[in-house]
């Protein structure tokens, strides 16, 4: 018997009549923002390029993985940046995944200055998604645009992975409680049994 709700989104299943949403109202902000930062993630700068060339570009924290079987992957960026409005018309982006050494970068292409492409080195080419950093990456996943959807001030781009350049192994950069750093492995759980779980008593 075929599932009726396959093939559907999850904003078209129903919920059935005694769903009710919270009443909530949404948390502050800067409360928000606290609490995201406490998830430190991987630093990327996402780029792209008008039709006539020019090359644009932002950091980016926000990456994530949607699917394997169309390779896709998501950025979320603000619903005002000049960025956005070039992926959106070019249809095609990169993720240039940054190593430790590229903090520079990082904070360069977050703080909006108008000539950060003359200040690092990059290359492009017809293959590409967007220009590549070839200094500050380890990784590049070139990507075209299948889906953008906004969510409050920011937008939702998915993005179908066409090609992806992987450099000698690398350390990658990490931001997370308001700072950069880099990865560290942690430390292992000693020889013996589990401990055992539960509420206390």
């Amino acid at each position: 018997m075929k599932d009726p709700l396959v093939g559907l989104s999850p904003f078209d299943i129903p919920f059935g009549p005694s769903f009710e949403p919270p009443s909530a109202p949404a948390v502050d902000p800067a409360r928000f923002r606290s609490l995201m930062s406490a998830f430190p993630s991987g630093v990327a700068i996402v780029t792209t390029a008008e039709p006539g060339g020019r090359p644009w570009g932002m950091t980016c924290s926000s990456v994530c993985s949607v699917a394997l079987d169309p390779p896709t992957l998501l950025v979320c960026v603000r619903r005002l940046s000049p960025t956005l409005k070039a992926m959106l018309r070019l249809s095609t982006f990169t993720v240039n995944l940054l190593h430790d050494r590229a903090r520079y970068a990082a904070e360069l292409f977050a703080s909006g200055t108008p000539d950060r492409f003359e200040r690092v080195r990059w290359r492009a080419e017809p293959s590409f998604g967007g220009p590549h950093l070839v200094d500050e990456a380890h990784a590049f996943a070139d990507c075209r645009v299948t889906r953008a959807v906004e969510v409050g001030d920011h937008t939702v781009v998915f993005g179908q992975v066409f090609r992806v350049e992987q450099r000698a192994r690398a350390v990658p950069l990490l931001y997370g409680l308001r700072e950069y750093s880099s990865w560290s492995p942690a430390p292992r759980r000693p020889e013996g049994p589990w401990p055992t779980g539960g509420m206390p008593t």
